[in-house]
């Protein structure tokens, strides 16, 4: 059963009633999505699974735009996922005070739109999402270990895929965590990480900005033609960092009643990503300019050299890493949520050797796929991109919108109608021309593409 009161709606209705209805439940909300947070460890959940590594590519993303659109961009990815995410929130709340409470992201398409939209769109998109960022997380995980690698032993003979399968054993043990609130104090240490790393990218650039010599170049690179594709690689690029893709199942979390507590939550996540979506950006594109690498901190990194002490290289790869498991493991919950529904069984106990063998097996099955992949394709990058323009778009600046027009019905006179039609018809175009300017990158970069490549 995908939607239910049963995970408490609102604290309504006898606790026999209340009983009653969680034996309805499905495996995979009963174990996984569990619904005993605060607003506080909502906060945690959303700043893990948006204030995240890729904000270290901010400054690469800047490179297409120049500083004028660059700031903009980011001003307006973050209101418009702000304001995305609150209707999202906004809906989900109706839903649950109505005795409706949705849990998962196809679940609010089944009601709202219909059942083939949440069967043939919304779910497959948000699985290919979330599986994705956990592909690309091991991926850069991978990298980061080999960068750390690299500065002991430069001639080491150890390949990028060797790391990515150590990265893979640490997920192997995060991803048998039972439920999405198990997380929640892994992802507080995340929040934490998240200001430290930001912090010493920050730092780090403006450190090098200031020391070296050289002119500072803004201009943007390439044709006309390459200028314009590279506006929407930037959009894809920002619109990616911004994106989130679980909002229902991160509200699923949090215990009843949940009037209010995701806007809460938002706050605390918008506040920690104000501070270092803008200060990474803003310092990493003033240093670099148009050699602003795919990651702020591989300019820290010069001709084998560092520009800054090693010791600080290697925390912030450190803290990089830590925060890639954190993530990773995040974006699995969706994931295992599906494994959980499929071979578990909601009427014996969470623990008992029928459910915990299975689910071992399942979740660790996953976690092997994703590091393969990982492993076998680390130009992953560039499919994530299209990912991100297919997915993070639709799920995080069309469908919050939609979702609420239909629900909430304003009327056609409103500044809200007409501000969440808008949102929807230009969003939705952006992310049609951010998925053909990733495959065209994708092309380009073909010839470059192999196997268990060492890059």
């Amino acid at each position: 059963m995908g939607a239910v009161a049963a995970h408490g709606e609102d604290g309504k209705g006898s606790q026999q009633g209340a009983d009653h209805q969680l034996k309805e439940l499905d495996a995979g909300a009963l174990f996984v999505l569990k619904s005993k947070g605060s607003w506080l460890h909502c906060g945690y959940h959303l700043t893990t699974s948006i204030v995240a590594p890729p904000l270290l590519s901010l400054p690469f993303a800047f490179t297409f735009l120049g500083w004028a659109a660059g700031v903009a961009f980011l001003v307006i990815g973050a209101l418009v996922t702000f304001y995305s995410y609150n209707l999202l929130s906004l809906v989900l709340e109706h839903h649950a005070q109505k005795g409706n409470r949705q849990l998962r992201f196809r679940d609010m398409a089944n009601q709202i739109l219909g059942p083939k939209w949440g069967k043939y769109f919304v779910g497959p998109i948000q699985f290919m999402v979330c599986y994705g960022a956990v592909v690309a997380c091991t991926l850069l995980g991978g990298q980061c270990m080999k960068t750390v690698y690299l500065m002991s032993e430069p001639e080491g003979p150890m390949k990028l895929y060797e790391f990515i399968i150590i990265f893979g054993c640490l997920m192997l043990i995060l991803a048998q965590i039972p439920s999405f609130h198990s997380l929640r104090n892994i992802n507080l240490v995340s929040l934490v990480l998240t200001l430290a790393y930001s912090a010493c990218a920050t730092g780090g650039s403006i450190h090098i900005g200031t020391s070296s010599k050289e002119p500072k170049n803004y201009s943007l690179k390439g044709d006309t033609q390459d200028r314009l594709f590279g506006i929407f690689n930037a959009i894809a690029i920002i619109a990616t960092t911004y994106g989130n893709g679980i909002i229902p199942e991160i509200q699923a979390t949090v215990a009843p009643p949940v009037k209010g507590k995701m806007f809460k939550g938002l706050c605390i996540c918008y506040t920690v990503l104000s501070l270092t979506f803008f200060s990474v950006a803003i310092s990493g594109y003033w240093a670099f300019g148009n050699n602003s690498e795919p990651l702020v901190i591989s300019n820290f990194l010069a001709d084998g050299q560092t520009l800054v002490p090693k010791w600080f290289v290697l925390m912030v790869n450190i803290f990089t890493i830590l925060q890639l498991s954190a993530v990773a493991v995040v974006y699995l919950q969706p994931t295992n949520e599906v494994l959980e529904n499929t071979f578990s069984d909601p009427k014996r106990k969470e623990f008992s050797a029928r459910n915990v063998i299975p689910r071992a097996v399942s979740r660790s099955m996953s976690v092997i796929i994703a590091t393969t992949i990982a492993a076998m394709l680390p130009f992953f990058g560039d499919i994530n991109a299209l990912i991100g323009a297919f997915g993070f778009i639709p799920l995080d600046f069309v469908l919050p919108v939609v979702f609420f027009n239909l629900t909430f019905k304003p009327s056609k006179r409103s500044i809200v109608f007409w501000l969440n039609v808008t949102i929807a018809v230009v969003f939705s175009a952006v992310g049609v021309i951010a998925a053909v300017a990733a495959v065209r990158q994708i092309g380009l970069d073909a010839k470059t593409y192999r196997l268990f490549a060492n890059v």
